[in-house]
């Protein structure tokens, strides 16, 4: 049998997101339009109408992911990683807009409240919103942990948001139902701000990425310290970082003795380089050797 190499598991693992998480949001919008036509419920809109951007931005998704694995060609030598951080931009327009939307019609509904019908059945469409969406998550955190997937990620960011503007649905229905009408166009106006709120997060992540923002810290020192190890690298500097879809990019400098040869230098290059694909095993890395003479 094959054996598949990390970067095709996890091509393999990110378009099987891709599309659970379309075929998720499809069954949200189906069941959430009935949930709306029987009840009413301006919640229950703010519910779908978040759906139908999830259902937007995650055909977005699909389309940027798989353009993202494409291999490096001679336009684009780095690859097509940063597909994924436009994916993410994308995304963070439509939530947006959809939280902007919601909060003109709660302004509305405020104005002119109105008793709701067939609360038990909304009640019913919410919770099973809710299961349904909270497997997606599971699958996306699995996948998440797996490739680091920017996109993945702001996928994961607003259908998180979705289990609190799912729980909120149902309070705003349970109070309606007791009589507190103005419950329904209150709580869609505190579900647009935690949409709003997804949008910015996903939107501030993917400009970091666009604008080539370094790994994390953490990342950083790991990288450091596994280069330094080598018996034969005297320092490590000019250490730069960036990420390109699931490309993690590496350059740095090491200071090695002037006395060796060109053929050991790039020895011991090569053998550092092994040592950080063992950490980052789908990096792109660089590595410029130094020449440090000796005092003497």
């Amino acid at each position: 049998m094959k054996q598949c190499s990390p970067a095709e598991k996890n091509a393999s693992l990110l378009k099987f997101a891709t599309l659970a998480s379309v075929a998720t949001a499809l069954l949200l919008i189906g069941i959430k339009f009935v949930a709306w036509f029987l009840t009413g419920s301006l919640s229950v809109l703010a519910s779908l109408i978040d759906s139908l951007m999830d259902a937007m931005a995650s055909i977005i998704n699909l389309l940027a992911v798989r353009y993202s694995l494409k291999s490096a060609d001679d336009d684009h030598s780095f690859g097509h990683g940063k597909a994924e951080a436009l994916a993410g931009l994308g995304q963070s327009c439509f939530i947006a807009a959809s939280g902007l939307i919601l909060i003109l019609h709660a302004a509305k509904k405020i104005t002119s409240p109105a008793p709701l019908q067939a609360i038990g059945i909304g009640i019913g469409v919410m919770i099973v919103s809710i299961v349904v969406t909270a497997v997606l998550l599971i699958i996306q955190r699995y996948v998440i942990k797996q490739t680091n997937s920017t996109a993945i990620r702001a996928d994961s960011i607003h259908y998180a948001t979705d289990l609190l503007t799912n729980v909120s649905t149902i309070a705003a229905l349970i109070l309606a139902g007791l009589g507190w009408h103005y419950a329904d166009p209150v709580f869609s106006i505190l579900i647009a701000l935690i949409i709003l709120h997804s949008a910015w997060k996903i939107g501030n992540d993917a400009v970091h990425l666009l604008m080539d923002k370094q790994l994390p810290e953490e990342l950083l020192t790991k990288i450091f310290n596994t280069a330094r190890s080598h018996t034969s690298v005297i320092d490590v500097h000019d250490l730069r970082t960036r990420q390109s879809g699931q490309t993690p990019i590496i350059q740095l400098h090491l200071n090695l003795a002037a006395e060796m040869s060109l053929n050991e230098a790039h020895s011991v290059a090569k053998e550092v380089e092994k040592e950080l694909l063992r950490l980052f095993p789908n990096a792109d890395i660089i590595i410029h050797q130094d020449p440090v003479f000796s005092d003497n």
